[in-house]
């Protein structure tokens, strides 16, 4: 009996390679002595592992076994896994809400999702997932440790992580939830600049980002700037980044991508349909930018059509490809590499900011005794006639809320209040402009 599956099995195999053979000539023939050798380690499990385990279970755990051997981004989708895929893209699903990877055998968390239990618990980029429920993740693959992380609503789960900075290994106790993805958000920061904040890519992302813009372009007349913020956006669909990008470019490559096979060899143009849009552009991103968060950083800088400020991205510039095998499985197979326009590869390297800028905590320093003009007895009134106190112009003065809260966005923001000053200030002056003359020399 052994003889026989061991014979079927390498026979199937060899099979598989001699059809694969006759369909392209860059292969090479699979090696007979190695799938021999795979259909006795087989066997040997098959007769005399501890438990039974049924053949189709050890077939899968090997197909996984092969796809997790590549790199951190190729798996094998079960029935489970590939729902929970289909679910990803479109935007709610339960559980924590963190993006992660592989990492010498940890679970390596990418981002955490905006307004989810892992972001509320302040989990961050760049976190290691040693434990599980006090049960080691070494040894799990990735697909396991996600199908461990979610679960019902209401359900906790402790996870064990090791940060930099932190000497000790520390749980956090998290309450799973629904986790729905909000892609785009907006706010006015100040009157005339907006912020978009771009959570994950999904199919209506570009579609959503145009609404967002166009409510501020109402409610700022004019709009003077925007702040992009890509920070711990983990990416996802490719179609939806270039989307995001071609908004605001009339013209030239967004991303081309590299691999073996034909169709991985592709190169995205920005579209001339409709006019790109010319706002004054800052865009965040840190080490939670990744993947299509990372084509759109890294085309709009290449380009020269916006400022980008923060840290460096995670730089996962790989294109992963989804190959179904049935209705209900697949394979995620990493199939090329993303470069920007210039020529720049994204994997393993990232963006780097035009202007570096660390996360920081802003503390304001107080004013005490400080005195001005209006303090002074006797001062001149004001030319209108109305009083002033220094008081009152404290209590009309805006505060620091923003740069001790965000320092990051905070300097995004007096950026684009920079840059818009300067192109007004090279502007030119119309003839008949009325400037008004100076009598005396100030002081």
């Amino acid at each position: 009996m052994k003889r026989l599956i061991s014979t079927a099995l390498a026979a199937c195999l060899l099979s598989c390679a001699v059809y694969a053979n006759d369909n392209t000539d860059e292969q090479g023939e699979l090696p007979l002595e190695d799938l021999r050798l795979f259909a006795d380690v087989f066997n040997q499990v098959r007769s005399a592992y501890v438990d039974e385990v049924e053949d189709r279970e050890l077939l899968e755990d090997a197909i996984r076994g092969l796809l997790a051997g590549l790199d951190p981004h190729s798996a094998y989708l079960d029935a489970s896994s590939y729902d929970h895929l289909q679910t990803n893209t479109t935007g709610e699903f339960g559980g924590l809400g963190l993006e992660v990877g592989m990492e010498n055998g940890f679970v390596k968390v990418i981002a955490p999702i905006d307004d989810s239990p892992a972001k509320k618990a302040d989990i961050r980029s760049g976190d290691l997932i040693i434990e599980l429920d006090d049960k080691p993740v070494k040894g799990m693959s990735l697909q396991e440790a996600v199908d461990a992380m979610r679960g019902p609503k209401g359900t906790k789960i402790v996870l064990t992580i090791v940060r930099e900075g932190i000497n000790a290994p520390f749980d956090i106790t998290l309450t799973r939830d629904i986790i729905t993805v909000a892609s785009v958000r907006s706010k006015t920061l100040e009157p005339g600049f907006g912020y978009i904040r771009v959570a994950q890519f999904q199919t209506k992302t570009a579609n959503d980002f145009r609404r967002e813009l166009d409510k501020l372009k109402r409610s700022n007349q004019p709009l003077k700037g925007i702040v992009l913020d890509l920070r711990n956006n983990p990416g996802g669909l490719l179609q939806s980044s270039i989307e995001l990008a071609d908004i605001f470019l009339n013209e030239g490559t967004i991303v081309y991508t590299e691999g073996r096979i034909p169709s991985s060899k592709t190169i995205f143009e920005a579209s001339a349909t409709e006019p790109a849009d010319e706002t004054p552009l800052v865009v965040l991103i840190n080490g939670g930018s990744a993947s299509a968060s990372e084509i759109v950083a890294g085309a709009l800088q290449d380009h020269k059509r916006a400022l980008i400020v923060g840290t460096q991205s995670f730089g996962k510039g790989s294109v992963q490809t989804v190959l179904p095998l049935s209705r209900d499985r697949a394979i995620k197979i990493t199939t090329a590499r993303y470069f920007t326009p210039s020529g720049r590869s994204i994997q393993a390297q990232g963006i780097t900011p035009d202007i570096v800028l660390e996360r920081a905590r802003i503390q304001t320093l107080e004013k005490n005794g400080e005195v001005t003009e209006a303090d002074l007895h006797g001062h001149l009134t004001r030319d209108d006639g109305k009083e002033s106190t220094s008081s009152s112009r404290k209590k009309n003065g805006k505060g620091n809320s923003l740069a001790e809260d965000d320092n990051q966005l905070f300097e995004a923001l007096n950026l684009l209040k920079g840059i818009y000053l300067m192109g007004e200030r090279v502007r030119p002056v119309a003839s008949d402009a009325k400037r008004p003359t100076l009598n005396t020399p100030a002081d």
